[in-house]
């Protein structure tokens, strides 16, 4: 089922005539579209948020909302269904990711390896940075550690929905791929005699991954970068790049399309070099840091440990580390959430399972490595007990303990987080977006140049409701994903054994 291209452009016309009637009734520019488009969101980012984020009170300080159980229980029922998949096959993931059982002329795009970078650079970045700051001020040391244990469940999560993005993509005349859950939701539920509703998970699907790149993989990285740049090398409030921070997001716009403009293949061999980059840069600081404090690493372990059933850590660890932390980055690891499978379908690969098991080391790089070290120079320098400071300032102070100049380098990750974030998700939203329209030249090239309009007009704009619009929508992605993944968790495990008797195969010919 396709939209019209039509209505399509009826209403982009909307759109855009919309945002130019606003910058005429406002002569303030870019301020006054900001506070219009604010106006508009604010009812539907009501209504929306408070379906998707509905919560169950606990106690006095502490909500659940029912989306986050939703999540982790899935991802505790996978784990146990496939036997703790997650811990047992790292080997072999390992070698999965090296090629040992692959072939060169397998049908696909792009590596494992590419695969997983590509994925990565969309889930590694400021929730990092600023999530794990933010979970660990509302709950303690004690948050981190079950950050760290929903990041092993998550593992599962991405195994299951990739090795179905794999199993079910498509492959057009030249060679490219179109996968993700709208594949495996509408041909993996039809198979079982359920085409209808899987054809209405998903396109509700792909309707909340496009609305979801445009504002927490687009808007809200390219805000954030902006404001970096700004305070560490534009000359701060009031300066000349303040006034004109569109140019900032024109230059990042052009850069973004010059990436996108190639599909997977180009975006994946940049995120093949820039994410081993930035995450090799961030971790290197992250141990100048501890090795400094090396006395203080074991109470901070302890911290972590003792503190974890503590009411407040409890609650700040699935809220603040899960929804307030991860979330401001478009859900840090998305296990469960289904974007990376998109990214996963592009492998060059005959066996499903293979990118599956490599689908697994995302969440244990993004979540178990990357978001635990950036808490433990957190705890070891006790800044998160600063009243005055969260979120991506709180990670900056921890490390200017001990080297007061890498703000700038901060600064650049930061910059190079959201640019990687921006490049996968458009990737994302084109095939959301080539579900519900086609694929073809003109729909591929009218997607990319809106998605880098959006970035011009982000990095002057705040638009609070559009972001807190866009982060439901990625949430709301988990509803007919997971859905989806219960019905077809089967054909996952079918596949599983079939790449489990290939690697023996093999191996027994080495």
């Amino acid at each position: 089922m396709k939209f019209p291209k039509t209505v399509l452009l009826i209403l982009l016309a909307v759109f855009f005539g919309g945002l130019a009637a606003f910058a005429e009734e406002d002569p303030v520019g870019p301020k006054g579209i900001d506070e219009q488009i604010n106006k508009i969101m604010e009812d539907p980012t009501k209504k929306i948020t408070s379906v998707v984020f509905f919560a169950i009170k606990v106690n006095e300080d502490v909500s659940i909302p029912l989306v986050l159980v939703w999540l982790a229980v899935a991802a505790i029922f996978f784990t146990f269904y496939f036997r703790f998949v997650n811990l047992r096959f790292l080997g072999l993931a390992a070698k999965t990711i090296r090629g040992r059982y692959s072939s060169p002329n397998d049908p696909g795009e792009i590596t494992h390896f590419q695969a997983l970078t590509a994925a990565l650079s969309g889930t590694v970045g400021l929730g990092n940075i600023a999530g794990v700051a933010i979970a660990i001020q509302l709950g303690g040391p004690g948050a981190t550690f079950w950050m760290i244990l929903m990041g092993l469940f998550g593992m599962t999560s991405k195994f299951v929905e990739c090795t179905l993005g794999v199993r079910y993509r498509e492959i057009d005349s030249e060679g490219k791929v179109l996968g993700g859950p709208m594949r495996y939701l509408s041909k993996g539920l039809q198979e079982r005699g359920q085409g209808q509703i899987g054809m209405i998970l998903a396109m509700f699907f792909a309707v909340m991954c496009i609305g979801g790149s445009f504002g927490g993989g687009n808007i809200f990285q390219i805000n954030s970068a902006t404001e970096q740049f700004i305070s560490a090398f534009g000359g701060g409030e009031g300066s000349f790049l303040d006034q004109q921070r569109w140019l900032f997001g024109l230059i990042i716009a052009v850069i973004v399309g010059a990436v996108i403009i190639g599909g997977i293949r180009s975006i994946a061999r940049v995120t093949a070099k820039l994410v081993p980059f930035m995450c090799g840069i961030y971790v290197l600081a992250v141990l100048v840091i501890l090795i400094l404090n090396l006395g203080k690493l074991p109470g901070a372990i302890g911290a972590i440990v003792t503190q974890a059933f503590n009411p407040t850590a409890v609650g700040g660890g699935l809220i603040g580390c899960m929804l307030l932390g991860i979330k401001r980055a478009a859900f840090s690891n998305e296990a469960g959430v289904g974007s990376a499978a998109i990214a996963h379908s592009a492998v060059k690969t005959s066996k499903p399972a293979s990118e599956g098991l490599v689908a697994l080391l995302e969440p244990f790089v993004d979540t178990v490595v990357v978001c635990t070290m950036t808490a433990l120079a957190i705890i070891v320098t006790d800044t998160y007990q600063l009243s005055n400071v969260e979120g991506v300032a709180m990670t900056s102070a921890a490390f200017e303990t001990a080297m007061p100049w890498f703000k700038m380098i901060l600064s650049i990750a930061v910059i190079l987080f959201a640019f990687s974030t921006m490049i996968s998700w458009s990737y994302y939203g084109m095939q959301a977006w080539a579900f519900l329209f086609g694929k073809n030249r003109f729909m591929d090239l009218g997607y990319k140049l809106i998605f880098c309009v959006f970035i011009v007009v982000g990095s002057s704009m705040s638009l609070n409701n559009v972001v807190d619009f866009s982060d439901a929508m990625i949430f709301a992605m988990s509803i007919p994903n997971i859905v989806g993944l219960y019905i077809l968790l089967p054909v996952v495990r079918r596949e599983l054994d079939d790449y489990k008797a290939h690697c023996a195969e093999i191996d027994s010919q080495s």
